[in-house]
């Protein structure tokens, strides 16, 4: 750390990965939701996890952002921040978000007045559409618009915009709270082809300055974006390696990819 001192709660990122699990375990009634799973997630790093249902993808992001408790196992957020003794809106807060794979956006707002209340989280939702934006603000603002794909769409109710276009908001608006890690769960679903393409330029894209999570079920989609694969099977990580090394791995062909 250079010598310098971190502050309680500070993200630690100077050496190992950016977020860890060790020997989790969940279980629901009985059964192994998650047994003994051990995950590690590199800053800047796009992973993607795929498994067959029930194979614990769910419940590994249930984890993470507070939603479920483990029974047991360890959860950091870089060297110092134990995610286990943080709820949901902390977790949130200390830079790790999540997209659902239905897109989540205020429909009767602009493209531009979601971006604005998502950039204003820690504040009351109503009272931030009479706030004025200061300038870096606004700059922001402008610049996750371009990024997402949508600068020409910023006044049309968020609403009348197509499925992709709705899924792209949503990452812009968990962009605007500067996230460390994003969690995004089948972000592909149910869109066009054209859709689907400008989806993995836009995860491509933001890798580097944070880490992405994608769970998806589309192989080929899986190939156009990721170095790293992370199989997961009955509550633990199966394989992991490059998706020519998954796919012609005899364990993941037998239990999800095979013929």
């Amino acid at each position: 750390m250079n010598g310098l001192a971190l502050k309680p709660g500070q993200l630690d990122v100077s050496h190992g990965p950016i977020l860890y699990l060790e020997d989790v375990s969940v279980s629901f009634d009985g059964f192994n939701a998650l047994n003994k799973l051990s995950l590690y997630i590199d800053a800047g790093e796009l992973r993607c996890l795929i498994g067959p249902n029930g194979a614990g993808k769910t419940t590994l992001m249930d984890v993470i952002t507070g939603k479920t408790r483990p029974d047991t196992g360890s959860v950091f957020f870089g060297q110092t921040i134990d995610l286990l003794q943080m709820d949901e809106p902390a977790i949130a807060q200390a830079g790790i978000c999540r997209k659902f794979q239905k897109p989540s956006v205020f429909e009767m707002l602009s493209v531009f007045e979601n971006l604005e209340l998502a950039l204003a989280t820690n504040k009351g939702v109503w009272p931030t559409l009479f706030a004025k934006l200061n300038g870096v603000q606004r700059d922001r603002i402008e610049q996750v618009l371009e990024t997402i794909g949508l600068a020409e769409h910023r006044s049309q109710p968020a609403g009348i915009l197509s499925h992709g276009q709705k899924q792209w908001l949503e990452i812009g608006m968990l962009l605007m709270q500067e996230p460390k890690v994003m969690l995004v769960d089948e972000p592909i679903a149910g869109m066009t082809h054209q859709e689907v393409e400008r989806t993995a330029e836009l995860l491509l894209s933001l890798q580097g300055e944070r880490s992405i999570v994608v769970v998806e079920h589309d192989m080929e989609f899986v190939r156009s974006i990721a170095k790293h694969v992370t199989v997961l099977h009955e509550g633990s990580v199966l394989t992991e390696g490059t998706m020519d090394e998954v796919q012609n791995d005899p364990r993941v062909i037998q239990v999800y990819l095979g013929d």
